[in-house]
């Protein structure tokens, strides 16, 4: 094909290299594999608006966070690493969130001990933490001590898809869109409820599919039952 109808070049280097070469190098090592669920998500939207009547202002991103810390504390064997063939798992949760720089370049920083702090705790520290990667400010351990990561396109039309998991964590989650549907209640009537697709990626080398299983449809029950 011409170079003349080539419109730009980016060089495969400095920070968009990097992400290149540990995406390349999770595919080729891990053995990946993905679950995906919906869940409905009415419960969670309604216990954010009665936060947000009591003062308490928080992101659907920050109450999901919270049902991934409260599920992670009875699945304790996706929240881990492997490092030297041994696979490591965590008693604190080092929870990643990936996010998208300027110049198309992914890094998914971490908020350290997640499962130690309250719900607005953490949401105060994932908005610290989100400033200082925009402004380059993250330390290195901040940017690859993770024991577990959220990828969220839950702004998108995207419902499902497949996030490649940051080496070395055992297991991402991927946040889908919000959509509503027709469902049929217990008293056989037709009622519209909102829903979220989630997609969890994890390493079958530590990690098997039943247990992730698990988790996922744990996790669906944490968010289902939000707030009460």
């Amino acid at each position: 094909m011409s170079d003349n109808n080539i419109s730009n070049v980016i060089p495969l280097k400095g920070l968009r290299g990097m992400i290149a070469s540990n995406m390349r190098r999770s595919l080729d090592e891990a053995a990946q594999l993905t679950h995906h669920a919906e869940c409905e998500l009415d419960a969670l939207l309604t216990y954010k608006e009665t936060l947000a009547g009591s003062g308490t202002k928080v992101s659907i991103e920050d109450l999901l966070a919270d049902c991934v810390v409260r599920t992670l504390a009875t699945h304790p064997g996706l929240n881990g690493r492997i490092e030297d063939k041994e696979i490591r798992q965590y008693r604190n949760v080092h929870l990643g969130f990936a996010i998208a720089l300027p110049g198309d370049k992914l890094i998914a920083p971490v908020v350290f001990d997640a499962n130690e702090m309250s719900l607005t705790e953490r949401a105060d520290a994932r908005k610290n933490m989100l400033e200082r990667a925009r402004k380059g400010d993250l330390s290195v351990p901040e940017m690859t001590g993770g024991t577990f990561t959220l990828s969220n396109l839950g702004r998108s039309r995207v419902r499902f898809f497949t996030p490649i998991i940051n080496l070395p964590q055992l297991a991402i989650l991927g946040i889908g869109e919000t959509y509503a549907r027709p469902v049929e209640n217990s008293d056989g009537q037709w009622e519209t409820r909102r829903f979220m697709g989630l997609s969890l990626t994890f390493d079958h080398r530590g990690v098997d599919g039943g247990p992730a299983a698990e988790f996922l449809s744990d996790l669906c029950g944490e968010i289902e039952s939000a707030g009460r």
